[in-house]
């Protein structure tokens, strides 16, 4: 999984594995789900990402390793 922040758009791209989208759906204003051809998910957008999801913090839990960042 990779995360894709464009601060020139303020959107945020959440790659959720490497297949190709094929099809996609608009679930609420500027969020996008993203899915290949066998309907899988594969990727969401996000724009206006700074006034909907808090961008300078991740956790990340219960992964083979742990991984807390905070950036300013």
């Amino acid at each position: 999984m990779r995360l894709n922040y464009y601060p020139e758009t303020d959107s945020l791209y959440i790659d959720l594995s490497e297949r190709v989208s094929a099809e996609s759906w608009e679930i609420s204003e500027g969020v996008v789900l993203d899915y290949d051809a066998e309907g899988r998910l594969v990727g969401i957008d996000i724009d206006h990402a700074s006034e909907k999801v808090e961008l300078k913090k991740l956790t990340l839990n219960q992964l083979p390793s742990a991984l807390e960042m905070i950036s300013a």
